[in-house]
């Protein structure tokens, strides 16, 4: 299956520009004969760990555009928006189909906590999945890298690729990468981290999208700039590494 990291930079809180210039990507991608095109964290406002500002319902512009789009494109789409909620947002990420149907949601379970993102919005409780032409895949979002659990779940439920839109900053990209390529060593699954650009009122960001295979090997890079990367997932890699190497089985003593 051919996949699309679509890294670009939001147009700062103004989500009806951003989703113009998505369209240029999801057409791009498909031309260049992608099945799904993935999308940054918070792509279509910008990603900000305080803001309640431009939060939608599964109905709102975001996702209702997103899925004219996947039907009117053919592709499989993933896009993070702030999904409303009580008492407090979501940072909630969507997969539809080609069709314009949702396959899967999923929302972020890790809040950014050293930014006080847990302040403001409310955290998601459960994994996010879907099937697409025998690949099995899963979503995570940006700071969840950091925790192996919700990858070894992952692992366990037979995914083969897990999307992780992302707004990761400048200052820590050395983890980035570290991160990327060791959840997909560890479990023996791609991993494709597709990350946002340029400089917004919170952060500075320097891209590098990238995509990690079952062993850890990055097969697809992106630089600093707004871009379109291309790889392709085989799934029969990641089933016959767990079958001949399975890392994730514990001694009995759990050590």
């Amino acid at each position: 299956m051919k996949c699309c990291s679509a890294q670009i930079a939001a147009v700062w809180e103004s989500p009806w520009e951003t989703l113009k210039k998505t369209e240029r990507c999801i057409r791009s991608a498909v031309s260049a004969g992608a099945s799904l095109i993935c999308f940054p964290e918070q792509f279509a406002t910008g990603w900000d760990p305080l803001s309640r500002k431009n939060s939608e319902e599964m109905n709102g512009e975001t996702v209702t555009t997103l899925r004219a789009l996947a039907q009117k494109y053919s592709v499989t789409v993933i896009g993070s928006f702030r999904e409303r909620f009580t008492p407090k947002p979501r940072n909630t990420a969507v997969a539809i189909s080609s069709d314009g149907e949702i396959l899967a949601t999923y929302s972020k379970i890790h809040l950014f906590t050293p930014t006080h993102e847990d302040d403001a919005f409310t955290p998601g409780t459960v994994p996010g999945s879907f099937g697409l032409e025998g690949v099995r895949c899963g979503i995570a979002i940006c700071y969840d890298l950091r925790f192996p659990g919700l990858f070894r779940t992952y692992a366990e439920m037979g995914i083969h690729c897990v999307f992780v839109p992302a707004a990761w900053p400048a200052s820590r990209s050395h983890a980035w990468e570290l991160f990327i390529t060791t959840r997909a060593a560890e479990n023996r699954m791609y991993v494709a981290g597709v990350n946002t650009a340029g400089t917004n009122p919170v952060d500075r960001y320097s891209g590098a999208s990238m995509t990690a295979d079952p062993e850890g090997t990055i097969i697809a890079r992106a630089g600093d700039r707004e871009e379109l990367i291309f790889f392709g997932i085989d799934p029969s890699v990641g089933d016959a590494l767990r079958e001949q190497f399975p890392v994730g089985n514990c001694h009995k003593d759990g050590f």
